[in-house]
């Protein structure tokens, strides 16, 4: 039977050796593992009564992981696929676990028998143009914190970044003269290059010269009111904050998901509305294969009508075919 002592050498091994050397993860990858492992754990502590110094691996079972993935969709109110984040999370530390703990290979091999929960692809939703530009405005521009949130929100919504790129930019990492570009950090150390727009370049410059710092400065680009590196919750709460306020200029808006992604998925569908092709749109948004870009086709309607409407489909049936060779009559015949 497992002791807290091996429990807490087994998280310190994996998060100090076996991601960082022995994977090669990504800090933001790190970083997710590490609030799913304290999460599991803190859920732990409240099934059993212990202090989490006091949990043994036995603590941290297959009915307790079930448990936990069930808390994280019923009480958390997580999506499948958040549930499914965490649990990839879960079962790579008891990898970990069967191979360096030899005892436990029958707990660890229960865990890793929980299977990914499929999940319905639902509608891409995104923002009109109007809907986009009335959440860009909304922020106050007469405060310090309304010029940051303006930026934010057009930094996402013309680069189209993940939450975790936007936030990992570095004023190093703006090229502000011509050709305007930034360098993005994706997935799986993916890095790419993506162009800046002329009213996103003037935000940008404004809120480095009301910050103080350089261009060629290695600090955060958005940070907090302490000035730390913007979290990914803080992030959020940027959004919903202007999409509570565009709602009351715009009703239809307080209908549409608040997050960040959302202004990810407008410019993905700007882009592609605009005319520019899926493996243009792929490169530009990081995505490994451009069948995850394509969802942004099948999510525009309007493309689609105009499509039926430049077919000429009518709905109506037209004449039967006739063949008019003897060989063929004999066939349709048969």
């Amino acid at each position: 039977m497992s002791n807290p002592a091996s429990l807490a050498r087994l998280l310190e091994a994996f998060f100090l050796h076996r991601l960082p050397s022995q994977r090669n993860a990504s800090a933001s990858t790190i970083a997710s593992y590490r609030d799913a492992l304290r999460l599991l754990i803190l859920f732990a502590c409240k099934r059993t009564g212990r202090k989490p110094y006091q949990l043994t691996l036995s603590d941290l079972n297959r009915d307790i992981v079930l448990d936990f993935l069930d808390h994280l969709e019923q009480e958390r109110g997580n999506c499948v696929q958040t549930r499914n984040v965490r649990l990839t999370a879960i079962r790579s530390f008891f990898h970990h676990v069967a191979v360096n703990d030899p005892a436990s290979i029958g707990l660890a091999q229960r865990v890793l028998a929980i299977p990914i929960k499929r999940s319905d692809t639902g509608v891409t939703c995104y923002l009109s143009r109007r809907e986009l530009a009335a959440l860009i405005d909304a922020p106050d521009q007469q405060t310090p914190r309304g010029r940051r949130d303006r930026a934010l929100l057009l930094f996402l919504a013309r680069t189209g970044a993940r939450v975790s790129e936007a936030l990992d930019v570095d004023a190093s990492d703006l090229q502000l003269d011509r050709p305007r570009q930034v360098l993005l950090r994706g997935k799986g150390r993916k890095q790419r290059m993506v162009p800046l727009a002329d009213d996103l370049t003037k935000a940008l410059e404004a809120l480095l010269r009301e910050r103080g710092i350089g261009r060629h400065d290695s600090v955060p680009l958005f940070v907090g009111t302490q000035g730390e590196r913007l979290t990914r919750f803080g992030a959020t709460h940027v959004v919903r904050r202007a999409m509570a306020i565009a709602s009351e200029r715009l009703p239809e808006l307080a209908r549409k998901h608040a997050s960040p992604h959302v202004l990810r998925h407008s410019l993905a569908m700007s882009l592609l509305q605009s005319g520019v092709d899926l493996p243009t749109i792929q490169a530009w948004l990081g995505h490994a294969q451009v069948t995850t870009t394509h969802r942004y086709a099948a999510a525009d309607v309007e493309m689609m009508r105009r499509g039926l409407e430049q077919s000429g489909v009518s709905g109506k049936r037209g004449p039967r075919y006739k063949p008019t060779d003897e060989v063929l009559r004999l066939l349709e015949r048969i």
